[in-house]
């Protein structure tokens, strides 16, 4: 697993999932807050640019990140935040591990499975995939995805250099996934944040994980949308992190 690390001389650790087609600058800003305090882990989940595997599905990738875990950080650690696949990355490393972190914080995570996406991603990104390289293409997604605007050099970088077969097996991964029983049993002081204008599927996602985990404890943000409050607001996410954590 390839990952990026800052303040490397703190003992508490918290790690941090990028969203899909993203990479490991999802969450740079923010690690850069954090680093006078922490110790702050940015892996790059499989299959994208410059991770050192393929996908192959969310189960395996959360197993991989908690054997990261368990041989580098004594099996634990202080927080795990995710986004979008990320943060589906995150609720399956919890289902699989009870005590795999002691706080987590999922952004954005769809847990309600969408049979007809699903099965629109093969054709669709079959037959369009090499307009990513396209840089005219590239900007019109790029713009959907509401991330600010000093980020889309590495965002077009990084989407070429992602094979449609990782793109595909990842996108239908994230349409596909839906929360174990196993999740319930988690120990982790568990905060779900959700921009207020996300679509229907990913609000109801966050009350789906919040009714399996009766004490998880939902956070709406006013006025963002799909990524926003990580990618484009760091400060008020290093902040939410260190309100989480001083509350301890």
């Amino acid at each position: 697993m390839v990952i990026q690390e800052y303040g490397t001389e703190h003992k508490e650790t918290i790690l941090l999932l990028h969203g899909g087609g993203l990479s490991w600058w999802n969450y740079r800003d923010a690690a850069e807050l954090l680093q006078d305090e922490y110790h702050v882990i940015l892996p790059i989940l499989d299959g994208h640019a410059g991770s050192d595997r393929s996908f192959t599905s969310i189960e395996e990738n959360a197993s991989e990140i908690i054997e990261f875990i368990d041989k580098n950080l004594s099996g634990s650690v202080l927080l795990i935040g995710g986004l979008s696949l990320g943060g589906q990355i995150l609720l399956e490393m919890l289902s699989q591990r009870k005590d795999i972190c002691s706080f987590a914080l999922v952004e954005s995570a769809a847990v309600i499975p969408s049979k007809l996406t699903n099965a629109l991603i093969g054709p669709a990104f079959g037959s369009s995939y090499g307009l990513i390289k396209n840089r005219g293409f590239a900007r019109l997604q790029f713009q959907s995805l509401h991330i600010k605007q000093n980020l889309f050099e590495e965002y077009y970088r990084d989407t070429c250099q992602i094979s449609k077969q990782d793109m595909i097996a990842f996108l239908k991964a994230n349409t596909a996934y839906e929360l174990k029983d196993s999740f319930c049993e988690t120990t982790a002081e568990v905060h779900v944040y959700v921009g207020e204008k996300e679509t229907r599927e990913i609000l109801h996602s966050a009350d789906a994980i919040c009714k399996m985990l009766p004490s998880g404890r939902l956070h709406r943000l006013n006025g963002l949308k799909h990524g926003e409050f990580s990618i484009n607001y760091a400060d008020k996410f290093a902040d939410a992190i260190q309100k989480i954590l001083n509350s301890r």
